[in-house]
């Protein structure tokens, strides 16, 4: 694959990447796509757009989801009870705190929406502070990439040429961590289910 081609498939489909991403997980993809608008391939402001309506989607859906069918979910998932357990506790003091925090805090990203779906959270309440959680979250993580990127030119000031490789390599790297990171998931599934 040449540099050109390389540079045409960020620029093409990287905010769509960043919407998907978002839309299932988020942090890594999120820097790497502020890391990629420093270098020039993708606007700043449209990855954090991005990741906003990725975000605050998948959040949303989730909370529904948790609204109809959470305890089953959770049930099934055994990773997910302890998490669910800790949501459940902080729910009751600190609801608004949670809502709009809860992507920041890594273990309980993918349980809170399904757990505060469950508790049958307001709509109007979940919606409000979703939305207000993904915009603060996407423009911090969104710029510590940018000034990642930023860092990293001052670093690498004499070697041009090599950022898009390093682009590649970050995104190869937060592929293999994901990855490393569902796969011991599931580990930890299946030796509870023994």
């Amino acid at each position: 694959m040449s540099l050109e081609t390389l540079t045409e498939l960020i620029r093409n489909y990287g905010y769509l990447a960043i919407l998907i991403g978002t839309f299932l997980e988020g942090e890594t993809i999120l820097i790497l796509g502020g890391f990629a608008a420093h270098m020039g391939f993708l606007e700043l402001p449209w990855v954090i757009a991005s990741a906003i309506a990725g975000s605050f989607s998948g959040d949303q859906l989730y909370f529904y989801i948790g609204r109809h069918f959470g305890p089953k979910i959770i049930a099934k998932r055994l990773s997910w009870q302890e998490g669910a357990q800790k949501v459940y506790k902080h729910l009751h003091r600190h609801k608004n705190l949670l809502i709009l925090s809860f992507r920041f805090f890594y273990g309980l990203r993918n349980v809170t929406p399904f757990a505060v779906g469950a508790a049958h959270i307001s709509r109007l309440r979940f919606f409000l502070l979703n939305l207000t959680g993904a915009i603060i979250w996407a423009f911090a993580f969104a710029y510590a990439g940018y000034l990642f990127g930023e860092a990293f030119r001052l670093f690498l000031d004499d070697f041009k040429r090599y950022e898009l490789f390093v682009l590649l390599a970050l995104v190869l790297v937060g592929l293999l961590i994901w990855l490393l990171t569902l796969l011991r998931h599931r580990r930890r599934a299946l030796a509870h289910k023994k």
